[in-house]
């Protein structure tokens, strides 16, 4: 495939950061600006890719205002907050020589990627025209948004699937298919382009994190986990970003009567004091320019007389790397997500390695659709999302713990960590590196 406009909005996005500070945050004009690139771009040069991969000719999708299809909250132009009235989009494959034809069955244009194709004064019925322009094409396939196992890609409302059969001749309506392979390509590709600036949300997520854990914000014996997650949520308010979850702070501390590393991800107390002595941990993430970051990592607070994290926290800390290792270097195009998990297991556990392993997409949304590589509570497989195979050019949180036993404590730890990670031919490599020692808090 020849990116052509992949290429040319490379460039314009790679100048447009070349400009500024690793930290600088677009304006909301600029952001309007790259992200329609981005949307061009994908449409015209991977989007019939994906669509051939599945042997789909047509896709539609169908949403309708404030009740928005997840998919088509990805294709609307960045100045569209929401569908209007009901939104048609209609991606035809025309073949390889003249590509993919974008309408919309709408009373507008949708941005600059899909030309209105109906005109109300001419055909009052939406649905009616719809069916014109499926006869005049004649497809092989009429995909839609429609999913028993992946969420995402089940965005047609029942009201809008009835109405669309009922404008269909039978022969058409014979022809209505799921979308689910196309939409989740669509939704898990990342692009060149995408990833020329996917680097810089990660630095900007791990500036966030690397500032919230300081002397700027923890005052040990005062500050509490609480008033650092809500220190992140302000942060990222100041800085014009949105957080996409609920950041959590979390403390395990020298005491063997208190095994909070058993506690599941529900069970945090909402408030605890930061003490000298505690290893800290962070989950967090944000959301800019349409993508999504999610990561975790640890901090030690140093006690009196400390000048560095102790050398048993780091050694602990390595393991977790380590296990990283072994995840990752199972990633290979065509395995399914079961199949790295088992082999991943099975690998740490002959190292000694206690290892579970809970690893999703991420992109267009924090947990995104695509290949699931376990879940924490689901460490022998994911039927169905987990049988899904890896595709090349797709990202992942690489979210594991492997738990610990600390003698000098005389208690198991958990080292939990979560890094953005891009997959291509060339294999796994973190999007913005990953923490390999303990930081201190400082």
């Amino acid at each position: 495939m020849k990116h052509i406009l992949t290429a040319a909005c490379l460039f314009i996005t790679v100048f447009a950061y070349a400009q500024h500070s690793s930290g600088h945050i677009l304006s909301m004009r600029e952001r309007a600006e790259t992200i329609n690139r981005l949307l061009e771009d994908k449409v015209q040069n991977y989007l019939p890719e994906i669509m051939r991969r599945e042997n789909v000719d047509m896709w539609l999708v169908i949403s309708r205002e404030y009740n928005e299809d997840p998919v088509i909250k990805t294709l609307l132009p960045a100045e569209w907050l929401a569908a209007r009235r009901r939104t048609i989009l209609v991606f035809f494959d025309r073949g390889e020589e003249q590509g993919i034809e974008t309408l919309a069955v709408a009373r507008y244009d949708v941005g600059s990627v899909f030309k209105s194709a109906w005109n109300k004064e001419e055909q009052p019925d939406q649905w009616a025209r719809l069916a014109e322009i499926i006869r005049e094409r004649n497809p092989k396939k009429i995909a839609v948004n429609k999913s028993k196992y992946f969420g995402i890609t089940d965005g047609i409302v029942a009201t809008d699937l009835e109405e669309l059969r009922a404008a269909l001749d039978k022969k058409d309506r014979d022809k209505i298919v799921s979308s689910e392979k196309v939409a989740i390509g669509w939704l898990e590709t990342r692009t060149a382009a995408e990833m020329a600036i996917y680097p810089h949300i990660a630095k900007i997520s791990h500036a966030i994190i690397a500032e919230a854990f300081s002397s700027k914000v923890i005052t040990p014996g005062v500050t509490t986990t609480d008033d650092v997650v809500w220190w992140m949520r302000e942060k990222v308010r100041e800085m014009k970003l949105q957080t996409w979850f609920q950041p959590s702070v979390d403390v395990q501390r020298a005491d063997p009567n208190n095994q909070e590393q058993l506690r599941s991800f529900s069970k945090r107390p909402a408030t605890n004091v930061i003490m000298p002595g505690d290893l800290l941990h962070c989950d967090f993430g944000i959301t800019y320019l349409r993508l999504n970051t999610d990561q975790q990592q640890h901090f030690y607070v140093l006690k009196p007389g400390e000048k560095e994290v102790p050398s048993y926290l780091q050694e602990a800390f390595a393991i977790g790397n380590r296990l990283q290792d072994i995840f990752t270097n199972n990633f290979k195009e065509g395995r399914t997500g079961n199949e790295v998990l088992k082999m991943s297991r099975e690998q740490a556990i002959a190292e000694g390695i206690r290892p579970s392993i809970y690893t999703h997409p991420i992109g267009y949304h924090g947990h995104a659709s695509g290949t699931t590589l376990g879940m924490w509570d689901s460490q022998g497989g994911v039927p169905v999302t987990g049988d899904y195979p890896l595709h090349l050019n797709t990202a992942y949180s690489i979210e594991l713990n492997a738990t610990v036993y600390l003698k000098e404590w005389d208690k198991d730890i958990r080292i939990m960590l979560e890094e953005e990670a891009f997959f291509d031919a060339t294999g796994v490599w973190y999007i913005d590196g990953r923490q390999e020692e303990i930081k201190a808090v400082n």
